[in-house]
């Protein structure tokens, strides 16, 4: 079993960055790929970003390249979102989540474990 959590979300204007975390513990998260999702509310939860066990590939969807970068520290058992020019549809529960096949990166089905997510909020 890996338990989840992340941390990191608040209240943040327009055009401003927040680094989210996701920390695991009960196994190590080296042997699991990772991902990023995100719900609003009245919509359904989205894929935001993934990456490999090692680091050594990193997806996004389309529109938020160039502004989310994951990364993760296999040696702190963490992985990080950081979200850079914010802007009010950015506004969600963003969920962290392991899976440990190297199935579809962004498929929520592909992934065995997920946290409770962190709540981040947009002001314009």
């Amino acid at each position: 079993q890996v338990q989840l959590v992340e941390s990191g979300g608040g209240l943040v204007q327009a055009g401003g960055s927040l680094r989210l975390t996701c920390a695991a513990s009960g196994r190590t998260l080296s042997t699991y790929h990772m991902g990023w999702f995100r719900q609003a509310p009245g919509k359904e939860r989205e894929f935001v970003a993934a990456i490999t066990w090692n680091g050594g590939g990193a997806y996004y969807t389309g529109p938020l390249k160039g502004r989310f970068t994951i990364s993760r520290d296999n040696a702190k058992n963490t992985v990080y979102l950081q979200m850079n020019s914010l802007k009010p549809e950015d506004a969600a529960v963003y969920y962290c989540a392991a899976r440990f096949s190297s199935g579809s990166c962004c498929r929520t089905a592909a992934y065995d474990y997920w946290g409770r997510g962190t709540q981040v909020a947009v002001s314009s």
